[in-house]
């Protein structure tokens, strides 16, 4: 489980391609070769990801910046 997101972050949110609500899955998000698992919303059929404004914004910035300043 993710300590970013909660299981009712994914509520509401419904895949525009398959018409199907997204679910908390583990995804892996790579940036400047580093692989990191996180559970995100996403769809269970298709497995498309949404990444939440607050997260992107938020802790993935920060990993974002902490990586280039590497």
């Amino acid at each position: 489980m993710s300590k970013y997101l909660k299981p009712e972050d994914a509520e509401g949110w419904i895949c525009h391609r398959c018409k199907v609500p997204l679910v908390m899955q583990p995804a892996k998000i790579e940036y400047l070769g580093n692989a990191f698992p996180v559970d995100l919303p996403k769809c269970p059929k298709c497995g498309l990801v949404f990444i939440p404004e607050k997260l992107a914004l938020g802790k993935m910035a920060e990993v974002e910046q902490s990586l280039e300043d590497k």
